[in-house]
């Protein structure tokens, strides 16, 4: 039978992070079936959980969303950061980012209240593609392009071979299976361009498409049964 620690229940109940949770618990305001919880407990299906005597309950319904980040916006859910992503989306539920955006750049980044497709799709083994259109200051050549798709060292190693395709005398696009810290602009760096704009727009199957900058939407059910599918997943239900 499908369990949940009581702090990530009352964490994915929205009334506090997980390590307020353990703070609740440890002061005794949390109740399972009537009795104190204690650190560690585990919440069944159907149990009732209290905190400072209020029932509290999870929805059963996972929330996959998809938002355009506009530049400026840091990918934390640290509320005490001006212009985190989680205020900008002001979501009822509590959320958390899949992967991260660097400040300076745009585009797609998806959000979920579901904390076990969040290691699914980051985990580095699995390369997912991520695809990104990219502007640089001077004109790109063939060598940058092969340079680019072969592997740059940066970080102490060479990425991963890639797909670059360029687009125009300045923009071109990239697709990559790997995701190392500001690894675009790095490589990049490393090859004598500097990036002036960085737009994701692709994760997987799900597409930027035509959502305005600084909008989310919910995922349709085809592009969740596909991701599923891709990520061979099935979301746990409470």
């Amino acid at each position: 039978m499908f369990t949940l620690r009581i702090n990530k229940f009352i964490s994915d109940s929205g009334v506090a992070s997980r390590r307020g949770a353990d703070k609740l618990v440890e002061e005794g305001r949390v109740k399972i079936n009537g009795r104190v919880a204690k650190i560690g407990a585990q919440v069944h299906p159907g149990d009732e959980v209290m905190v400072n005597g209020q029932t509290i309950r999870i929805a059963r319904d996972n929330v996959y969303i998809a938002l355009n980040k506009p530049i400026g916006i840091t990918s934390t859910s640290e509320k005490s950061v001006k212009g985190n992503i989680i205020d900008l989306v002001n979501h009822p539920l509590r959320l958390s980012h899949i992967g991260r955006l660097d400040k300076e750049s745009e585009g797609l980044i998806l959000l979920t209240n579901d904390g076990d497709i969040i290691n699914e799709i980051l985990r580095p083994e699995n390369k997912h593609e991520k695809e990104y259109i990219v502007s640089v200051d001077k004109p790109i050549t063939p060598e940058f392009v092969k340079s680019m798709s072969e592997g740059v060292s940066i970080l102490g190693t060479k990425t991963l071979p890639c797909k670059v395709d360029q687009l125009s005398k300045f923009d071109f696009q990239i697709i990559l299976t790997q995701g190392l810290n500001r690894q675009i602009r790095r490589m990049c760096a490393e090859l004598g361009y500097e990036v002036l704009r960085l737009q994701r727009t692709r994760i997987m199957n799900i597409h930027l498409g035509n959502l305005p900058m600084g909008q989310w939407r919910d995922l349709t059910k085809k592009e969740k049964r596909q991701l599923f599918a891709e990520l061979d997943y099935e979301p746990k239900e409470w």
